[in-house]
């Protein structure tokens, strides 16, 4: 079931986007007289189609992409028979170079709309809500990755990068990972020291082995709810009781009960428990792969900031564009070699595993795809012939220079572009079954 929900997010996603993707190109298309043949969603072959007017607006069976086809353009589909005839006034060839460039970008212009908008109103609905720096009073608890680079569980981090932290999540931003020399601050023992994070950190944390493994707040909790058929149901225990001890280990923390659990796999022991402020005991067996069975509720206050309508724009439009810094980031740290990028490239399953999940819930929906409408116009706006950014960059060559290229150059180009482009998508999905098999 749960691979059916990711792939339902996915297929969903992707069609909005490049549904008005698309309409983008045909839109700008026609506003400037340009015949457009078909509009589709997902590649051949055709599940279904419409015809209104001269276009054929359609489905196709491979929901991953999506086509406009303009009379007189040489694009994808290596169509060139209209280059043995004279241009005709509703082609795209006959059109002035600066409203073929506007048509080019008419897909990428949309998705960073959508991708703003998207961000905005979820800004709005939800405004922002983070743990307070103030209120992780116990510290962190440190993984191995962060023992690696010389945390401690219950170090209190004070700064990044020198900037006093406000909102917890920010030890784990863009700005920490993505950029460069960055560090921690810390508190230890009543001393402070700064802990530097290596330039290639990131490349550890994309691992799978250590995928959400770094650091995490020290946080008191209770039982919130209880897995059907487990050892702490059939035990009785219940929402709202406090673990307080294991096998008479006193119990505080979450960390704390997990690291007492996890090596006692398949074993009797002993829960001690607060209902109600009163205490009790229960007895159970713990499962082979040492839980128990319940969810925790984290006992740490969360702080909710509102934002007025004109603020959620600003805030919105800020999130929007952070994604496509991050892009701009990512690729720097593969090119000068700090990130593998067998581990930083994900096609449509790493997609669909790491960003939408198992679970269906709609602002998280609404979240990867305003995520993924920034990503697709950046990687759009890439100088790669085929993609609009290749389109782009011949196009702005002929305003600035006056000279068009040959239509034998503009073939060749989507040639190339197209072997790039199935070459990286190759590799994407092949680098997503090796990464999910191994």
């Amino acid at each position: 079931m749960e691979i059916l929900i990711m792939a339902g997010q996915l297929i969903l996603g992707l069609s909005i986007l490049v549904g008005l993707h698309e309409l983008g190109h045909l839109l700008a298309a026609k506003a400037f007289g340009m015949r457009v043949e078909q509009y589709f969603i997902g590649f051949p072959p055709k599940v279904w189609s419409i015809k209104r007017g001269e276009t054929e607006y359609g489905l196709g069976i491979i929901p991953l992409g999506g086509f406009v086809k303009i009379s007189g353009m040489i694009d994808e589909s290596l169509d060139t028979k209209h280059t043995q005839s004279e241009p005709q006034p509703w082609e795209f060839r006959s059109k002035p170079a600066w409203q073929r460039l506007i048509v080019m970008l008419g897909g990428i212009i949309v998705n960073v709309i959508v991708g703003i908008l998207i961000f905005v109103v979820l800004a709005y609905k939800n405004g922002n809500t983070y743990l307070a720096a103030k209120d992780a009073k116990y510290g962190i608890v440190a993984y191995d990755l962060a023992k690696e680079i010389g945390l401690r569980t219950g170090d209190k981090i004070l700064k990044v990068n020198g900037k006093e932290l406000v909102d917890f999540s920010d030890i784990r931003s863009s700005d920490v990972f993505l950029g460069n020399n960055s560090y921690y601050t810390v508190e230890r023992n009543g001393q402070q020291l700064d802990i530097d994070i290596p330039n290639n950190f990131v490349d550890k944390l994309a691992d799978k082995k250590s995928a959400g493994l770094f650091i995490e707040p020290i946080m008191p909790f209770k039982v919130r709810e209880l897995v059907p058929g487990q050892p702490a149901t059939k035990a009785g225990l219940k929402p709202g009781d406090l673990i307080t001890n294991i096998n008479g280990k006193p119990i505080q923390f979450y960390h704390e009960f997990t690291d007492a659990v996890k090596p006692l796999k398949s074993k009797p022991i002993t829960l001690g428990i607060s209902r109600k402020g009163q205490p009790a005991s229960l007895s159970l067996t713990t499962t082979a792969e040492g839980t128990v069975g319940f969810f925790p509720e984290f006992l740490l206050p969360m702080t909710t900031q509102q934002y007025t309508f004109g603020e959620a724009i600003s805030v919105g439009t800020r999130r929007a564009f952070q994604v496509v810094f991050d892009n701009i980031k990512g690729f720097g740290k593969i090119f000068r070699g700090e990130v593998s990028a067998s581990k930083a490239l994900s096609g449509p399953i790493g997609i669909a595993q790491n960003l939408f999940g198992g679970v269906w819930v709609w602002d998280r929906f609404w979240t990867v795809t305003g995520l993924l409408s920034m990503a697709l116009a950046f990687m759009n706006a890439l100088p790669i012939p085929a993609l609009d950014g290749g389109h782009a960059t011949i196009l702005s060559y002929e305003i600035i220079s006056g000279r068009k290229p040959s239509d034998r150059f503009l073939e060749g180009a989507q040639r190339v572009g197209m072997v790039i482009l199935l070459g990286l998508m190759a590799f994407a999905i092949f680098n997503d079954v090796f990464k999910a098999v191994f």
